[in-house]
């Protein structure tokens, strides 16, 4: 938080911002606050922090610290704030873990409202209507408890923050204004405070930029490796900062961030007439979800319009407004109107180089004067736009005739584009129907967008033009009817709806989980909602990161040189340049790596760095070592590589399929008869279906400190993984190490040299195991050749483009089917994009076979997989590992059966869904009972039927608009496909004060393994839970553990922990026996006295499996999660935007240890389900380059993305099981709960084609984002487009 003191106004402004986008000139005479600096364990904790972490607010906890953050100043400004209030605070914070909704939770204790919809039905509030107005779901074995008790938190008293520092602002007011100059090796910082110094610095440098947020200059500077000597950077110059109504209009200083001119024009729309404050309405819609708050309360207003993005919100509102902009030199005052000339940079309407722009000039609307604010992005907030849209018309009378008319884009042209000819044509035209069609076709043929538009979604960005230009029209003519009800034409009633915003209310939530045992002892945490282990660190910032850890003594940095280039031979490298740059020790390329830099992944062999022939954009080439990241990440620019590309490129699975692009054989899945079967059936289906991949986007980016010891070779390595063996252990074979010798082999030591450390890890999602393996092979190399510790950290973009991520499917189908719906046989060919390299892709199609048949039994069956080479970054493990591909294929499929028969797919879903005791493909027994009661309460608890039958009225009510309703079963296999990787162990020491330090091989990556393993040593041990300390995970307390993943690091390692604590107390059972009242502390000291060993080891030895993939037979998982999820949403036909409006999941989860974790990882998993089945898109060049490489172009789901009612029903449980505590594992499942979501859009976009008469078989490819939404509503803007758009693409201009 940024505090500054104004000695004018005499008042402190607090706010948040982004540490990484604010310069430390910038800060000069503010007061700075960090999440460390509002409380801490060691003083106390702020309420905010309290709140967030025992609220369950916090998982991995890398993100928290932005949230509380946010949350504070915010509270700093509006002690009392609206719930509306403290949602947009956190606009601009994203987490990968939690689903945000415990974080709503923790604001909504400082919240004053309710959360009510403020808007009562019948006299009734929205909170006493049950869920969605319908009535509350009640079951007698299952209590609706609260996962914390509010009475218990620290109130919050504002008279005991933090002071502005009284020396700030004794110096703000008494300190003599002067600028200040900042000097640097190769940047001059220049901070003029007033009018007079700032007009004087821009003539000395007159090509300076002039910076006041820092979010345009900042960004270009970062990535585009733009340089500036010299920055200008006013400071508090009043000028720059003025409000001013006048007769005309509202006067704005440049210098303003976009949050003080939202509450500006907040507080000037609550003043005026309606009818004044058109464009001041329409700026207020669009800053509401531009950028996040924190970029809004630091980019300033002359910033945003000086920058003309191309996909700028404000600009082509302000330009439509006949906005002017007020531009000062030493020559004198001088007005720029904000006209598309200006926009396009042309110089006769441009700034001149010794110009600064000091205000805007924001004019009043006027009666019969309409003005509006369009956008569709990526996701609801903080996303560009894809296109966006100001909108202007003036009548001058009631009569309906066009006067002016002014229409402007943004994101249809490499900058803001006016529609001026368009406009002109319809100056005296009526607003009617017959105007519209015409001004369609008129915008269509003037902003133009050719196929190879940089962007692409050219037939989505043409068909938003002129969807916005419908909705305008929409907006004005209901206002027209309004102001005089006898104007005609109006639209028609169903017409209303596609001018509301999409279904937004309170957002509710309801739990329901198991009761305690009422046998249980009371300080037995076993079932009970436990805090995360280090919430309250997390909050405070006190947790420690690899990247937190302190500098070590002559510390290098390691930036990777990566490939530009998917496919071809390195002519020659050029590194002479980078090593004569100050600070650069060494550079590190095969050729150092000689006899070492081989190693087998999965039988196929694999190098660490690339010198002869790259295979993919992003494959590492060699290392730079430097004193600092900055000096490295230089030196890495100027490494030199010379190319020649290869052929084929191989980039999509259809490319692979074309070329024979393979990883080793077909693996086949088979059962019963598919040839006979089909011979028998009523109907055949035949089709494919595509899905996409999805990014990680663990928080903690991958990150690694390997520190040499300085004798006998020891060596130590602090790295953010799930598998320290796989990173530690050295094991020789022919010609090419094993991927389990990554680091002892590299080195050529004995693994007992090499000792691998992890605290924690800032999410993984199975994106921390191959590649952090080998990344921390050559950190290792560099830190052991130096005898220096070697950090090595990955920028986002890095990141992404080095590591992969889930594996994008294809799956053709042939279905044969009954006319009631059963499925007798299915015949499948499954392939996933494994990248460049195998890695764990060939597993990825094996889990993806075992587990496609999801709920549902098919007695013929036959499934083939192959894994692809392409030319991309091999991708690797992503929660849920294969199955929510598989599954979502498979329920493509229920689609289109239901379809061709004429039922609903939940009708298709329950006649096929398994009956009880049953088979799967692979002969494996199940007990499906639970999986029919999960999907029976689901029913109940969603009121489905209610529901389904409002969505159809709201549907026939409404044209522009439609609501989809879903249901989908979930029966996901627990297990790892062998014996030898599921066991585990542990080590369980109780020292002599009666306290117990407890070590496991499971990594603490958010999921709450290390909070669940104390509540076992406390249940096992019969001690409180305070006794019991966890340090971390280490090889040299753990060896030989396998990676955490696949659901089960809690169960496998919570075995272990039990098998050490029961050894414990069997040894001091004559000792307890002895003394039953004593303490630990007495029996310690006994045991000790008597010799008695008060360390124990535990180990479990794996679930049994196996599978035999010649005879399709096995036992290959050791028990399923079944589930349901009932998701509604609502998508706006005319943009393709959706909103999820609520979802309702029943999961069965055995005995829950702990419920709050429990549920927090199915809320997690399943939005991050929804993002990848709705929102988050890969785009690759035709060059294979990632183009969505970082939070700017790639879109995870943020806050206001999550339902607006969430409902979460834990199934009691009914059967023990040799699990621990008959418990269940959860991190995966979820994610496949998030296809609810696809296919109620699907439902949705399905019942607008049905009203439009389109009754053919509607295939909609996965993720389901809004250019795939808007194009399958076809209308007649779609047809519009399409017949422009094949016209324009005929023609010979357009093919050049």
């Amino acid at each position: 938080m940024i505090s500054r003191y104004n000695p004018v106004t005499k008042k402190i402004r607090h706010y948040s911002a982004n540490a990484c986008l604010t310069p430390i000139c910038s800060l000069y005479g503010a007061a700075v606050t960090t999440v460390e600096g509002i409380g801490s364990t060691k003083t106390r904790i702020h309420p905010v922090q309290e709140r967030i972490a025992k609220c369950h607010g916090t998982q991995c906890g890398f993100c928290t610290p932005g949230m509380v953050m946010s949350i504070y100043a915010l509270l700093r400004n509006h002690p009392e704030p609206t719930l509306t209030q403290l949602t947009d605070a956190l606009d601009g914070n994203l987490c990968r873990c939690t689903g945000y909704r415990p974080i709503i939770d923790a604001c909504k204790t400082f919240s004053t409202t309710s959360g009510c919809c403020q808007n009562k039905v019948n006299g009734v509030c929205c909170l006493d209507q049950g869920m969605n107005g319908l009535p509350e779901f009640e079951e007698g074995n299952k209590i609706s408890p609260k996962l914390f008790l509010e009475e218990e938190f620290l109130p919050l008293d504002p008279s005991q923050e933090l002071i502005f520092p009284p020396e700030l602002m004794i110096m703000a007011e008494k300190q003599p204004p002067r600028t200040r100059v900042f000097g640097g090796e190769r940047l001059t910082w220049i901070s003029p405070v007033t009018l007079k110094e700032l007009l004087e610095a821009k003539i000395q440098y007159p090509q300076a930029p002039v910076v006041m947020g820092n979010t345009s200059v900042g960004p270009e500077v970062k990535f585009k490796g733009i340089f500036h000597p010299v920055i200008i950077s006013p400071d508090r110059i009043e000028e720059l900062n003025i409000v001013d109504c006048v007769q005309s209009g509202l006067t704005l200083g440049a210098g303003l961030s976009l949050a003080q001119v939202k509450d500006i024009l907040a507080d000037v729309v609550l003043k005026l007439p309606e009818e004044k404050t058109q464009t001041y309405c329409a700026l207020l819609k669009h800053l509401g979800t531009l950028a996040g708050a924190q970029i809004r309360n630091m980019a300033s207003l002359g910033g945003h319009i000086m920058s003309r993005h191309l996909d700028s919100d404000l600009n082509p509102l302000l330009a439509v407004g006949n906005c002017t902009l007020n531009v000062l030199s030493k020559e004198g005052e001088r007005q720029v109107p904000l006209n598309e000339q200006f926009l396009r940079k042309c110089p006769s309407a441009d700034l001149k180089p010794e110009e600064i722009l000091l205000s805007v000039n924001i004019p009043y609307s006027r009666k019969w004067e309409f003005v509006s604010a369009f956008r569709q992005a990526q996701r609801q907030q903080n996303a560009l736009a894809i296109v966006n849209s100001g909108m202007r018309v003036f009548f001058g009378d009631g009569e309906g005739i066009i006067k002016e008319l002014s229409i402007s884009y943004g994101g249809v042209g490499p900058t803001t584009i006016c529609a001026k000819n368009s406009c002109q044509k319809l100056i005296g035209r009526s607003w009617n129907e017959k105007m519209l069609d015409e001004a369609c076709r008129l915008l269509l043929d003037e902003v133009s967008l050719p196929g190879s538009a940089p962007g692409g979604k050219v037939e989505f960005r043409r068909t938003l033009i002129i969807s916005f230009l419908f909705k305008f029209y929409l907006e004005v003519s209901q206002t027209l009817k309004r102001m005089d009800p006898a104007y005609s034409p109006s639209p028609a009633d169903t017409y209303a709806s596609a001018l509301e915003d999409l279904h937004s209310r309170h957002r509710g939530r309801l739990f329901m989980y198991q009761k305690i045992d009422t046998k249980q002892l009371p300080q037995d945490p076993i079932g009970h909602p436990v805090m995360h282990l280090s919430g309250i660190k997390h909050a405070t910032g006190e947790a420690i990161y690899c990247d937190d850890m302190p500098a070590m003594d002559q510390e290098l940095f390691l930036t990777l040189v990566t490939s530009s280039r998917a496919h071809a031979k390195i002519v020659s490298i050029d590194v002479s340049e980078a090593l004569s740059l100050p600070g650069v020790v060494d550079i590190i390329a095969e050729e150092q790596l000689q006899g070492i830099n081989c190693f087998n992944s999965l039988s196929q062999p694999e190098k660490l760095l690339e010198t002869d022939e790259v295979s993919c954009v992003g494959q590492l080439v060699c290392a730079v070592i430097a004193e600092s990241e900055v000096q490295a990440k230089r030196a890495a620019e100027r490494v030199k590589i010379v190319y020649q590309d290869l052929e084929p490129l191989i980039l999509t699975i259809e490319d692979a399929i074309q070329h024979n692009s393979f990883f080793e054989g077909e693996k086949k899945l088979e059962c019963g008869n598919v040839e006979e079967a089909f011979k028998v059936v009523d109907h055949t289906l035949e089709g494919e279906i595509h899905m996409g991949g999805q990014e990680h986007f663990y928080m903690e980016t991958q990150s690694m400190l390997v520190v040499p010891k300085g004798e006998d070779q020891e060596i130590d390595i602090y790295v953010s993984t799930q598998f320290p063996k796989f990173i530690q252990m050295g094991q020789v074979s022919e010609n090419c190490y094993h991927s389990q010798d990554v680091v002892a082999s590299t080195l050529k030591i004995p693994v007992n040299k090499v000792m691998c450390h992890v605290k924690r890890v800032g999410g993984a999602f199975g994106g921390k195991v191959v590649k952090t393996g080998i990344l921390a092979a050559i950190t290792a190399f560099a830190a052991n050749k130096h005898g220096r510790a070697v950090r090595c950290v990955l920028e986002r973009g890095e990141d992404m483009l080095i590591t992969g991520g889930r594996h994008p499917f294809l799956g053709k189908y042939k279905i044969g089917f009954m006319s009631d719906g059963r499925i007798l046989a299915l015949d499948m060919e499954h392939y996933d994009n494994g990248g460049c390299a195998p890695e764990l892709s060939l597993f990825v199609i094996e889990f993806g076979l075992l587990k496609l048949d999801n709920a549902y039994k098919f007695p013929n069956l036959r499934c083939r997989g192959r894994a692809c080479r392409t030319n991309l970054p091999s991708n690797t493990a992503l929660r849920g590992f294969g199955f929510p591909q598989s599954g979502f294929i498979t329920e493509s499929c229920i689609m289109e059966v239901a379809a061709k028969c004429g039922l609903s797919p939940e009708e298709v879903r329950m006649i096929n869904m398994y009956k009880e005791i049953d088979q799967t493909p692979y002969k494996q027994e199940i007990n499906a009972k639970n999986l029919i009661q999960c999907w029976k309460e689901c029913m109940t608890m969603s009121s489905y039927s209610l529901r389904k039958a409002a969505v159809e009225k709201f549907n026939s009510e409404n044209y522009w608009k439609k609501k989809g309703l879903a249901m989908v079963p979930l029966k996901f296999p627990i297990g790892v496909e062998s014996l030898s990787a599921g066991q585990a162990s542990a080590l369980v020491h109780i020292y002599l004060d009666g306290s117990v330090l407890v070590t496991h091989g499971g990594i603490e990556m958010g999921q709450g393994v290390h909070t669940k393993m104390i509540q076992v040593v406390s249940r096992e041990l019969k001690m409180p839970m305070s006794n019991v300390h966890l340090r971390g995970t280490s090889t040299e307390t753990i060896p030989n553990a396998n990676a955490s993943g696949g659901s089960v690091v809690a169960d496998l390692n919570g075995l272990a922990v039990q098998d050490a604590c029961q050894t414990l107390l069997k040894r001091l059972e004559p000792i307890i026996s002895k003394n039953p009242q004593g303490t630990w502390k007495d029996w310690a000291e006994a045991a000790f006295n008597e010799s008695i060993s008060l360390t124990a080891t535990g180990y479990f030895r794996g679930y049994e499996s196996n599978m035999n993939w010649e005879t399709s037979e096995g036992h290959p998982f050791e028990y399923f999660v079944y589930g349901a999820a009932c998701s509604e949403v609502e998508i706006d036909c005319l943009t393709g935007d959706h909103k999820n409006i609520r979802t309702d999941i029943v999961m069965d989860v055995g005995y829950s240890i702990n419920p709050a974790l429990d549920i927090g990882q199915i809320e997690g998993a399943f939005i991050q389900g929804m993002g990848l089945y709705t929102m988050e898109e890969l785009n690759y060049s035709p060059q294979g380059v990632l183009y969505t490489r970082g939070p700017n172009q790639y879109k995870i789901p943020a806050i206001c993305d999550i339902p607006t009612e969430l409902h979460i029903s834990l199934l009691p449980p009914s059967e023990n099981s040799n699990t621990l505590y008959s418990s269940k594992g959860l991190g995966e499942s979820g994610v496949f709960l998030g296809c609810s979501v696809f296919f109620a859009i699907h439902d949705a976009v399905n019942a607008a084609r049905r009203e439009r008469g389109l009754t053919g078989p509607l295939k909609l490819n996965s993720p389901l984002t809004p250019e795939k939404i808007r194009m399958a509503c076809e209308d007649k803007f779609t047809k519009m487009v399409c017949s422009v758009h094949k016209t324009l693409n005929s023609c010979p201009l357009f093919l050049c």
